[in-house]
């Protein structure tokens, strides 16, 4: 059994204040915090997150029991979101499995479930994903960067390459799971290419995606930028000295080929029936559930 590092924690399970602006998920739920994927660009590294040791995956103590207790205590249901500051699916989630038994537990107290990750091991949780969508709205998205597994080896180092996320993305689909890609940051210099944009929709059309949801750009701010400058540095050291003439210190750093990108991602979603308007993702994935559930218990 690995050595794990654990921290305190009083609730796990939060209400999200706004739902609509986000996938219309109702519930934020961190079991882990810290990411060793390594990825360059992460804004979860920023400071204003006062995580030191951001690359030590923690647990959070006795999760299980205090997910059960939250839910319980929960008189509206609704969709419970994963993967918000930390990937549900690291390296530890393989031997601890808290991620899949937190889903026996949303499926155990009628919730439904949304998932964010970078990591193909989400689809090892097929079976409970299929079982809660018999009650509740499942979402997963997947999110890639690139199509491109040598690039994503350097920008993403300790993840499933893309390719992998496809094979899942394609494994949950045929099992009648509702998932989608997440094409965000589109990182400007490095990614922000047509043949980039449009190699992601078509592999995730092919993979059985049904949305793609994208923002052409990224954000930077202190803690993160600092990390992605470093690694520039070492990775694409003319692409470092563009950024800092283009962007400064900029919070929202835009592709320069943005509208012409969104113009291209837009017409190639329509021309492949992938959803990639918010509020259309948000009503498919829920169609069929009753919007507003109460559960007493």
């Amino acid at each position: 059994m690995t050595d794990i590092q654990t921290i305190p924690a009083k609730n796990i399970v939060f209400k999200n204040r706004s739902p609509d602006s986000w996938f219309g998920l109702d519930y934020n739920m961190n079991i882990y915090r810290g990411c060793s994927h390594g990825c360059i660009y992460c804004d979860s590294r920023s400071d204003t997150y006062r995580n030191t040791d951001f690359d030590t995956v923690k647990v959070k103590e006795n999760a299980l029991q205090i997910i059960r207790d939250d839910l319980r205590r929960k008189v509206k249901s609704g969709v419970v979101a994963s993967g918000a500051m930390s990937d549900p699916y690291n390296p530890l989630e393989q031997e601890l499995k808290l991620t899949r038994n937190s889903l026996e537990l949303i499926n155990a107290y009628n919730f439904g479930a949304s998932l964010c990750t970078k990591s193909a091991l989400v689809a090892r949780d097929v079976d409970i994903l299929k079982d809660i969508s018999k009650h509740s709205p499942v979402l997963v998205n997947i999110s890639i960067t690139t199509a491109d597994d040598e690039l994503c080896r350097k920008i993403e180092p300790n993840v499933s390459v893309a390719s992998e996320r496809f094979e899942a993305i394609r494994k949950l689909s045929d099992n009648g799971i509702f998932c989608g890609v997440i094409l965000v940051p589109v990182l400007p210099f490095i990614c922000d290419t047509e043949e980039n944009i449009l190699n992601i929709l078509r592999m995730a059309k092919d993979a059985g995606a049904k949305h793609v949801y994208s923002y052409m750009g990224m954000t930077l701010r202190q803690g993160n930028r600092e990390y992605y400058y470093k690694n520039l540095n070492e990775l694409f050291p003319e692409i470092k000295e563009k950024y800092e003439k283009t962007y400064g210190f900029r919070y929202n750093v835009i592709s320069p080929k943005a509208k012409k990108l969104w113009q291209i991602y837009k017409e190639e979603c329509d021309k492949l029936g992938l959803l990639c308007n918010m509020k259309s993702i948000i009503y498919n994935y829920k169609a069929g559930y009753r919007q507003e559930q109460l559960s007493f218990f």
